[in-house]
């Protein structure tokens, strides 16, 4: 089943699990909003809204607030000492579609638990003596650095005669 939904001004053909960058909405980070301008609904019967199809809808979990990248304005008159720069960055707000609701029905999915981070045990006093051979190896290259800096021999920089004025008669 899919969606043809309407916001912020643009139109997107979503389906369950989508991703968009949509105009920024009202909603915290993780909740369930619902996009009420549903243009179509498509599957086995499509429905065609005139505008927007009564009693669908599309629940979303709102993922991210964020800026969109920079947008330069320049604009310069030649000739006239004049010109002018803006810029602006749009807000963008992330979403994922969770599922598309006909007949006015309320959201059953929940927004997503969130992904655990893998925590790495600290090492015991014996498993930490275990790694400092890396070491080692690290101090045998600083000692083969001053070997060879000691190899090369110094260069003594000799000054150029200064160029003084040639006497023309």
């Amino acid at each position: 089943m899919f969606a043809v939904i309407k916001t912020g001004g643009r139109q997107f053909r979503v389906v369950p699990n989508d991703v968009l960058e949509i105009g920024k909405i009202a909603g915290d980070v993780g909740t369930i909003v619902q996009l009420g301008e549903v243009m179509v609904v498509g599957g086995d019967t499509p429905t065609l809204g005139f505008p927007f199809v009564k009693g669908a809808s599309v629940a979303a979990e709102v993922l991210d607030h964020k800026r969109g990248p920079k947008v330069i304005s320049f604009k310069k008159r030649r000739r006239k000492n004049s010109k002018r720069k803006r810029g602006y960055r749009d807000e963008i707000t992330v979403i994922r579609v969770t599922e598309i609701l006909t007949d006015g029905k309320a959201p059953s999915v929940g927004p997503r638990p969130k992904k655990e981070k893998k925590v790495e045990a600290k090492p015991a006093d014996g498993e930490a003596k275990a790694k400092k051979p890396a070491a080692k190896t690290a101090t045998k290259a600083a000692a083969k650095v001053p070997a060879k800096a000691a190899a090369k021999p110094k260069a003594t920089a000799k000054k150029a005669p200064a160029k003084g004025k040639t006497d023309k008669k």
